[in-house]
């Protein structure tokens, strides 16, 4: 009779300073551990190169395992230890990481097989288990061997009769390598359908989405997105679903067709939330402009939160220079909480974290981030050798930065305080990066040319900069264009 896996898996939470077993054994101690952290990825179908699911697929990779825990290269986790506790931690503790080697050098003994608990089951090409609908694009997208970056926008119909709500999302592109991240949208309008009957090929072009609605990010190494039970998603009636999808060549031509799976809610959800990124991404433009050879290339932003709310996730995004990310809450008592902090960012995963308990997040508290970049040459995932200049910019070898955390106020019908406060910060970034377009060498500022030169005539005293009366009118003009809105997470 084997023993309910649960209880081995308790076996693994043993305090790091009791001894070790005499006998490791694969079945008693090491299963229970491959199982729990390892075989999500591990396993056939996956993104991982081999399966650890059994004795057989584990023993050969024995001492690679005992060695890429030691490092702390595997399980993939970047978040560092002093972080609050996230509900989806994948790594592994000292007592773990010690029974690893411990089997390793024990010589990889199986053990008794009446121990090995029941392997752990998954629904066949689906992490967050069989979706309620999938969707799949109808028709491959053709990515060539070389070239330039693509920002294509996929539309899914959804064919709603009436308004559903989602609790989970996850996606599934063919060809992972090839995607750099997807942004998911709602088109409530039908404007994207016909944008995208226009051309000829799968999609259209571009990645300005005015009009569409935001609903969520995901990049590679990130899981299923899934909300706390008492939020949801709302998909009205009659949209249709666009996957914004950022597509990279490399160096054969590949083809793309990413499958959706959503998850019905089973009621409205009772709260409503919103997402605070700081700095806003699309906001700060070439507010980035990393030198080369520049090792710790700093950008802060802050935000004081007009309500009373409760932070449930976080995550961040950065390319291949990304070096530390980190958010703080500093509360109107003088109590602080940090919110993420990666003192190791790896592009290849970009987690969502989700917070074991909720972090309140009480009316004044002052939102602070801290992004780093490594430009150098000693950083060993700069795509560049030598080192270039780098600029903000939608390419895998331009640089973005920034940390969202999503909230839930408190009061619901706070919720329209806090995104009016939060479209007024995104257009005042923007002031900010248009400004700083002014002092950049001729040919780095053309993204923000018409809006610099807008700012010279609301400039009155000609001082070079906007004070807070000449500010004004340009955040109104911003924020009646609707960009600011849009980036904004849409909740019921």
């Amino acid at each position: 009779m084997r023993i309910p896996s649960v209880l081995l898996l308790l076996a693994t939470a043993c305090s790091a300073a009791e001894a070790l077993p005499d006998h490791v054994t694969f079945t008693e101690h090491i299963a229970p551990i491959l199982f729990a952290k390892c075989a999500g990825c591990h396993r056939p179908g996956e993104i991982a190169p081999f399966s650890l699911l059994t004795y057989a697929d584990a023993k050969k990779h024995a001492k690679q395992l005992a060695e890429i825990t030691t490092e702390r290269t595997m399980p993939p986790w970047h978040a560092d230890k002093d972080n609050p506790a996230f509900l989806n931690n994948r790594s592994l503790d000292e007592w773990q990481i010690a029974l690893l080697t411990a089997w390793q050098r024990g010589g990889a003994v199986e053990g008794d097989a009446a121990k090995l608990p029941s392997a752990p089951k998954f629904a066949e090409g689906w992490a967050m288990g069989v979706p309620d609908l999938e969707l799949k694009m109808p028709e491959a997208y053709q990515i060539p061997p070389e070239g330039r970056d693509t920002y294509r926008n996929f539309v899914l119909p959804l064919n709603f009769a009436e308004d559903k709500w989602i609790s989970a999302i996850e996606l599934r592109p063919s060809s992972p390598e090839v995607v750099h991240h997807v942004l998911i949208f709602l088109d409530t309008d039908g404007s994207a359908a016909k944008r995208d009957a226009k051309d000829p090929k799968p999609g259209y072009n571009g990645f300005v989405s005015v009009g569409l609605t935001y609903v969520a990010g995901w990049a590679p190494g990130a899981g299923p997105l899934v909300l706390p039970p008492d939020l949801a998603w709302r998909f009205p009636k009659g949209a249709n679903l666009v996957l914004q999808t950022h597509l990279s060549p490399k160096g054969k031509a590949m083809q793309e067709a990413t499958s959706v799976g959503l998850r019905f809610a089973k009621e409205p959800p009772p709260h409503t939330y919103t997402t605070v990124q700081l700095p806003p991404q699309f906001g700060i433009l070439n507010g980035i402009q990393i030198p080369a050879g520049e090792k710790n290339y700093t950008l802060r932003d802050s935000f004081t939160l007009p309500i009373d709310c409760d932070a449930f996730a976080v995550g961040a995004h950065a390319h291949y220079l990304g070096k530390r990310m980190t958010m703080t809450a500093t509360r109107p008592d003088g109590s602080k909480a940090t919110l993420l902090k990666v003192s190791d960012w790896d592009f290849a995963w970009q987690e969502q974290y989700a917070y074991r308990e909720r972090i309140p997040l009480p009316k004044g508290t002052r939102l602070d981030t801290e992004v780093i970049w490594d430009n150098s040459a000693e950083n060993e995932r700069n795509p560049s050798k030598p080192p270039v200049p780098v600029h903000w910019g939608i390419a895998s070898a331009d640089e973005m930065g920034s940390v969202t955390v999503g909230v839930v106020p408190r009061k619901n019908e706070d919720l329209e305080v806090l995104r009016a406060a939060l479209t007024e910060h995104i257009a005042d970034v923007m002031i900010d990066a248009a400004q700083h377009s002014l002092e950049l060498p001729e040919g780095l500022g053309k993204k923000l040319a018409p809006v610099a030169s807008m700012l010279k005539g609301f400039d009155k005293n000609g001082d070079g900069t906007l004070d807070d009366a000449e500010r004004a009118p340009v955040r109104t003009l911003i924020q009646f264009s609707g960009f600011p809105r849009q980036m904004l997470n849409a909740s019921p």
